[in-house]
């Protein structure tokens, strides 16, 4: 028998058990590369934070893993996890809003499109919100906006940096009205958190869209991206329509950004953890002992005996 005659044979009998047990064993043992289709061994690219180690392409990452990646094992704690969306409007499009919001949290396992809590990163107390764009698409409703809110006023009253990972198509339209005043609060709350002298970071990551990019991800002290993540308000289509002009193929990618002065760096995602550590650092209050404080100020001998 030819080896073609055998592969017809195998086509005509169809698959075996064997088969079967075979292709139930080898599903997600290995992942393709979006960019530049390399196959990797999953373990092997969770291991390199979901980078391809191939070209570089950074999938996507949802918010446990990102959680995992940025804080110390054993010292996260969530923040506001009894908050629930409501439907406030009765909103219905192809679907129930209320049923929609069901979908999502049984399919994600999560209450909303964002999580928050406080942990160490790298040894440091940490405020950090992680938005998920698996959850509608990471958009901003009532729940992100109070929770974020609520992470941000507990940062300020115990004096830590804030971080922010942005994943969203932004406001969430079955809200509506509701849904942008949550840009207007977020936005105050972190003019607070500035006025206190305190370090407030958010990480663009593919995509950070619409009101979210309108609000606070924009409000940064220093604002870092991941490579080649969509940011941007409007869509491509609809700007280039506005303006009547084509424009440039890299437009609303992270690097568009840096080179016109919206981002501050680019930060691939295995050195990410490792430069928001070194940026805390640098900005943290140096405390001086008193013989230094002494040959610092003139007015020390007053400022110790007082």
């Amino acid at each position: 028998m030819s080896l073609f005659d055998w592969f017809a044979n195998r086509r005509k009998s169809g698959p075996t058990s064997q088969d079967w047990q075979e292709r139930e064993i080898a599903d997600g043992l290995w992942s393709k590369c979006e960019a530049c289709g390399v196959m990797t061994y999953t373990k092997d690219l969770r291991a390199n934070q979901l980078v391809c180690a191939e070209c570089g392409h950074h999938h996507r990452v949802f918010s446990d893993d990102r959680i995992s990646q940025l804080i110390d094992e054993g010292s996260w704690h969530p923040l506001d996890t009894h908050i629930l969306p409501q439907d406030p409007l009765k909103f219905r499009d192809r679907k129930a809003y209320k049923d929609r919001l069901q979908d999502m949290q049984t399919r994600t396992e999560l209450t909303d499109a964002v999580q928050t809590g406080e942990g160490k990163l790298d040894g440091i107390s940490v405020g950090l919100g992680v938005m998920d764009f698996r959850f509608m698409g990471g958009s901003m409703g009532s729940v992100v906006g109070e929770k974020l809110t609520r992470m941000i006023e507990h940062s300020t009253r115990l004096e830590l940096p804030v971080i922010v990972v942005c994943a969203s198509g932004g406001a969430r339209m079955q809200e509506g009205m509701l849904s942008l005043m949550q840009m207007a609060k977020i936005s105050a709350a972190l003019d607070r958190h500035r006025e206190a002298k305190l370090l407030y970071m958010p990480v663009l990551s593919h995509p950070t869209t619409g009101g979210v990019t309108a609000s606070f991800a924009m409000l940064g002290d220093i604002i870092l991206a991941e490579p080649e993540a969509t940011i941007g308000f409007a869509g491509r289509r609809v700007v280039e329509q506005t303006l009547r002009e084509k424009l440039p193929d890299d437009f609303q990618t992270a690097e568009y950004l840096l080179k016109h002065g919206f981002v501050d760096a680019i930060v691939p995602r295995t050195e990410l953890k490792a430069t928001l550590s070194k940026l805390i650092r640098l900005h943290q209050p140096v405390l001086s002992s008193p013989i230094q404080s002494l040959h610092a100020s003139p007015n020390s001998h007053t400022a110790l005996s007082q």
